[in-house]
């Protein structure tokens, strides 16, 4: 936007829009899930033992809270990429 062209620039662009993806998808998921709709990926869903009809549920137990910890810690990585 400002017309830099800085290769680090850009690649600290990439990890800060990458985390900030994945915390509006994690802060979104009591609205979508409150109608019917899941989009939290499902390979790490499947790891833990999660269904789709967890997060409907509201259900809050131990393998649900996982898959919310994995994904930001996900976000945590690209933040630490940009420091």
């Amino acid at each position: 936007i400002l017309g830099v062209r800085d290769i680090h620039a850009d690649h600290a662009a990439s990890h800060i829009g990458k985390a900030q993806g994945i915390v509006t998808c994690l802060r979104a998921t009591p609205y979508h899930s409150a109608r019917q709709k899941v989009f939290l990926p499902m390979d790490i869903c499947m790891v833990h033992g999660v269904s789709q009809e967890d997060f409907i549920r509201g259900k809050q137990e131990k393998n649900v809270r996982d898959v919310i910890y994995d994904l930001a810690s996900q976000a945590h990585i690209h933040l630490e990429h940009v420091r």
